[in-house]
């Protein structure tokens, strides 16, 4: 957890921004991360520099060369690397500041994705420095200057809390789901150290941070073993997008919770150039919803399973296909996937509980999106074998997440979260539960007899309690004496006041 103080300093960072004339929250995150990026290289070379010099001994393959300079591309001249340092610009005048960021720091980090290999580097070649104003910069700046890179706990919930304040702001939101959400289904799922976890439409990604989060509380020994440790930086978590600016964003909260070099590109994941196939262990993410893609771009071994234009239809066949055997996925989907009637969602509902084995349908209260969208949603649980396996199928109406369902999203205490996650660890216990409470189980017959849909409302029973109403002579009874009580008033209102 951050502090009301490093909060409090996001804010007038947020506001400096706001005053200086940038007003869209997502230009001001992707601004925010180029100054991180600047003083993170630096940190970093400062904490090695320390270590080294205890020993007497000078780092190898250092970012900033100690006496030498870097050729700037941009502008034909040579440049002194130490000049390069957030330790040294920051304490520039304004307009020597300004000009060393924006003229020279700024296409130092751009130039970065050969010689240093990190994801976010990667993605800089169309990066554009939007800051006009010097002491907006030196504002800036200063706020940023006491945070501690190396600190990578920190640094991880102060990203998040400014891409909070991105959502809060109610622009740009549909690039975050609820982290509530995320982190519930991650509980669910369990990853561990064996899993290769992908978010193929990963955003901000909130998904794959989250599992990073999972894997470093519940295997810190484990991560001291150095082939875990470099599965866990390198090899461990996959995802894709088709905006630089999100895998720009993505890339460095990844960093920011000690995954230095994750599998992160740019990539349509529902086109022919996307050919991975039985891949990944664990599949993550809230695909984009009712959009459409053009049919001929669209890879053919998922048309084969939904034939569709329809994105959420596609990202879950696009999920079985990355899977391997045993892979396991956790999706959202909105609820028309659950019970449309088009030939694509009955074949792709089939595939999930004929070809598959679906697990879970959790419902969720169509307030989760809000202020974005009331859409309704629900996640889909599925386990890849390519020979069925389906038995039951466990339903939850999740009905509060802990936050208000209006627009504010105001944290109120109703929350079934908790229970949704301790009822899907021990699904054994689910067997003698009825129809008529929050979870259940449906066999799989069931659902093949209602034409496989998977909304939980075809399943539970609605109690509904008798209501006796009194008999109608009774009724107009009083309503006769009601009336002569009212005449009587008025005649002697009338006797009183006008006759």
């Amino acid at each position: 957890m951050i502090t009301g103080e490093i909060k409090n300093r996001i804010d007038q960072i947020w506001d400096t921004f706001w005053t200086g004339g940038i007003t869209n929250s997502l230009t001001i995150l992707e601004q925010m991360t180029y100054l991180f990026f600047m003083k993170m290289l630096d940190d970093a070379q400062l904490k090695r520099e320390a270590t080294a010099g205890l020993f007497g001994g000078k780092i190898e393959n250092p970012t900033f060369r100690p006496g030498e300079s870097w050729h700037n591309p941009e502008t034909d001249r040579d440049v002194p690397y130490d000049t390069l340092r957030w330790n040294i610009f920051k304490d520039y005048e304004a307009s020597k500041l300004f000009n060393t960021v924006r003229n020279d720091v700024f296409p130092f980090i751009k130039n970065l994705g050969d010689a240093k290999e990190s994801a976010y580097s990667r993605f800089m070649k169309d990066a554009v420095f939007l800051i006009q104003n010097p002491r907006t910069l030196v504002k800036v700046v200063d706020g940023i200057n006491s945070l501690d890179m190396n600190n990578r706990d920190t640094m991880g919930d102060v990203y998040e809390y400014i891409l909070g304040k991105m959502a809060a702001s109610g622009t740009n939101g549909q690039f975050r789901t609820p982290r509530h959400i995320i982190r519930m289904m991650v509980e669910l799922m369990q990853p561990t150290l064996k899993d290769q976890i992908c978010d193929p439409a990963m955003g901000s990604a909130g998904f794959i941070v989250e599992s990073a989060k999972y894997i470093q509380d519940h295997f810190k020994s484990e991560l001291l073993n150095k082939e875990n440790a470099e599965h866990y930086r390198g090899t461990m978590f996959h995802g894709f997008d088709t905006d630089f600016t999100m895998l720009r964003i993505g890339a460095l909260n990844l960093m920011l919770h000690g995954v230095d070099s994750p599998d992160v590109k740019y990539q349509d994941s529902l086109s022919t150039s996307n050919t991975d196939e039985n891949k990944y262990t664990l599949c993550l993410a809230n695909p984009p919803f009712a959009g459409s893609v053009d049919s001929d771009d669209i890879a053919k071994s998922l048309l084969t399973v939904t034939p569709t234009k329809k994105t959420e239809l596609l990202f879950v066949s696009l999920f079985i296909r990355m899977l391997k055997l045993g892979g396991r996925c956790a999706s959202i989907v909105p609820d028309g996937v659950l019970f449309g009637d088009s030939k694509a969602h009955k074949a792709l509902r089939q595939e999930l509980v004929d070809n598959q084995r679906l697990q879970a349908v959790i419902s969720m209260p169509s307030g989760v999106f809000q202020p974005y969208s009331g859409v309704s949603t629900a996640i889909l649980v599925f386990t890849k074998t390519n020979a069925g396996g389906t038995d039951k199928v466990w339903f939850y109406d999740m009905k509060a997440d802990g936050f208000s369902l209006d627009q504010k999203r105001t944290e109120v205490a109703e929350n079934d979260i908790p229970d949704v996650i301790a009822r899907f660890a021990n699904l054994q216990a689910e067997e003698p539960r009825t129809r008529k409470e929050q979870s259940f189980l449906v066999p799989v017959d069931e659902i093949r007899e209602n034409g496989y849909v998977l909304s939980i409302n075809k399943y539970k029973e609605i109690e509904r309690e008798k209501v006796e109403y009194e008999p109608s002579d009774v009724i107009l009874g009083r309503i006769e004496k009601t009336e002569e009580e009212i005449v009587a008033a008025l005649k002697e209102f009338r006797a009183k006041f006008i006759d």
